[in-house]
C-alpha cells in the first residue's frame, strides 16, 4: 500500500534528494542568476557593507552596545534578498515596473510631507514605522526617476537615433515632480542628487548640444533665484555659510565638519585601530555612523583603509559602467549609468563634506552609512546592474 495519496500532487511525494538536485539545477544552471552574475560587482558591495558594518558598530558599541550592528546585518541581509529577486528579473520586465515603482516613490514623498512624517535633523523625509524602524521614501524616488527617465528616453522612433523633443519634456516633468517633493521636505543633497541624475540621463540619451546648455543655463537661473529669493531654510544656509567659511563658528554650525577633519587627521597613515579610538568612543563627531562614516574609517584605519575603502568604491563604479557601456539596449544603458552617476555623485558629496571641499548635505556614503532605506534602495540598484548584466551574457551565449 502507498503511503502517498493518490490525489496529492507529485512534488508533495518526490524524495527530499530529488527537491534539493532540483534546486541546485536551477540555481546553478547555465543561465541561472547566480551562474550569471558578475561576481567582481557582488564582491565588492559585500566588502564595503561588511567594512561599514564594522565600522558603525565601532562608532556605536560604547553607547547603544551591539543594537546597531544587529540592525546593520539585518539590513544587509534583507538587502542582499532584494538584490537577488530583482536580479532574476529580466529587464524587459523592469521596464513594465518603472512606472509602479516611479508612482509608489512620488506618493511616498507626498506622505512624508502628511502627519505621517517626521522631522529629523531639520528635514521632514521619514516615515516612522514603529519600533525603532523608519522608512526614507526619498532614497526609493533615485530608483524612481532613473528607470522612469529610462523608460521614456529608450523610446526612440524607427529612424532616429535620438530621443524626441517630446519624450525630453516629458522626461523633465516626470523629474520635477520627485524633485520638487524632495524641495518641500526640505532636503537639499537629495535635491541636488535627483537634479544631476534627471540632467546626465538626458545627456547620456543622445540630445542635441543645445539641450544641453539650455538645461545648463536653466539651473543656473534656477540657483540663482534660490539665493536671491531666500528660499534656502535658516540651517541650509548656517551650513553654506560654514562651508565657505569653516572658521566662523566652530563651536556651532561648522562643529561637525571640524570634528570630522580632526578625526581624519589625526588617524595618520595606519589609524589609531578598530574600536580603538577615543575620539570616536567619545562621540565628538556627530552622526558619526550614518553621514560622516567616512570619518571614522580615516581615524581608525587610517589613509590606508581610507584607500581601500575609496577602491572598493571605485572598482563598482567601474563595473558598473561597464555593464552600460555593454548593455543590449538603449534601456539598460541609461539605467546602469544612472546607477553608476547616483552612487559617484553621492560618494563624491560624502567624502567631500567630510573632508571639507563640499557643503554639509546629509548625504550617506552608499553600501557603508548605517541605514536601512539607503541599503536597500543601493541593493535594488545592484539588482538592477545585475539583471542588465545577465541580460546580455544570455543574449551572448
Amino acid at each position: 500500500m502507498s503511503w502517498v495519496s493518490s490525489n496529492q500532487p507529485r512534488g508533495l511525494a518526490q524524495p527530499l534528494w530529488g527537491l534539493t538536485r532540483r534546486a541546485a539545477v536551477r540555481l546553478a544552471g547555465r543561465q541561472s542568476v547566480l551562474r550569471q552574475a558578475n561576481w567582481v560587482l557582488f564582491g565588492a558591495v559585500i566588502a564595503l557593507s561588511l567594512l561599514g558594518t564594522l565600522v558603525i558598530w565601532s562608532a556605536t558599541r560604547q553607547v547603544l552596545g551591539n543594537a546597531y550592528l544587529y540592525k546593520q546585518l539585518l539590513n544587509i541581509t534583507i538587502g542582499v534578498i532584494l538584490m537577488l529577486v530583482v536580479s532574476s528579473l529580466d529587464t524587459r520586465h523592469i521596464k513594465l515596473y518603472a512606472p509602479v515603482l516611479y508612482a509608489a516613490a512620488c506618493l511616498g514623498l507626498l506622505a512624508v510631507l502628511s502627519p505621517l512624517g517626521t522631522v529629523v535633523n531639520g528635514a521632514r523625509s521619514w516615515i516612522s514605522l514603529g519600533a525603532g524602524f523608519q522608512v526614507e521614501p526619498s532614497e526609493f524616488a533615485k530608483l524612481g526617476l532613473i528607470l522612469m527617465s529610462a523608460m521614456v528616453l529608450s523610446e526612440v522612433a524607427a529612424g532616429h537615433r535620438r530621443p524626441a523633443t517630446k519624450a525630453i519634456m516629458v522626461t523633465l516633468g516626470l523629474g520635477a515632480v520627485p524633485v520638487l517633493l524632495v524641495v518641500a521636505e526640505p532636503d537639499l543633497g537629495v535635491t541636488m542628487l535627483l537634479a544631476v541624475l534627471m540632467l546626465g540621463l538626458i545627456a547620456l540619451s543622445g540630445v542635441r548640444l543645445r539641450w544641453l546648455f539650455g538645461m545648463l543655463a536653466a539651473a543656473a537661473l534656477g540657483i540663482t533665484a534660490i539665493i536671491n529669493l531666500h528660499l534656502l531654510k535658516a540651517y541650509q544656509v548656517s551650513r553654506l555659510a560654514a562651508f565657505i567659511n569653516p572658521s566662523a563658528d566652530p563651536r556651532g554650525t561648522g562643529y561637525s565638519a571640524a570634528q570630522a577633519k580632526i578625526a581624519i587627521g589625526s588617524g595618520g597613515l595606519h589609524g589609531v585601530g578598530l574600536f580603538h579610538s577615543q575620539l570616536i568612543a567619545g562621540n565628538y563627531v556627530p552622526e558619526q555612523q550614518t553621514d560622516f562614516i567616512f570619518a571614522v574609517v580615516g581615524n581608525e584605519l587610517g589613509f590606508i583603509g581610507t584607500m581601500i575603502l575609496i577602491g572598493l568604491l571605485a572598482v563598482m563604479l567601474f563595473t558598473a559602467l561597464r555593464i552600460a557601456a555593454r548593455a543590449e539596449d538603449q534601456f539598460g544603458m541609461l539605467v546602469a549609468s544612472g546607477i553608476a552617476i547616483w552612487f559617484a555623485v553621492q560618494s563624491f558629496i560624502n567624502i567631500g563634506m567630510t573632508v571639507g571641499i563640499m557643503p554639509v548635505t546629509g548625504l550617506p556614503l552608499p553600501f557603508v552609512s548605517y541605514g536601512g532605506s539607503a541599503l536597500f534602495a543601493d541593493m535594488i540598484a545592484i539588482g538592477l546592474l545585475q539583471s542588465i548584466h545577465r541580460r546580455r551574457n544570455v543574449f551572448a551565449a
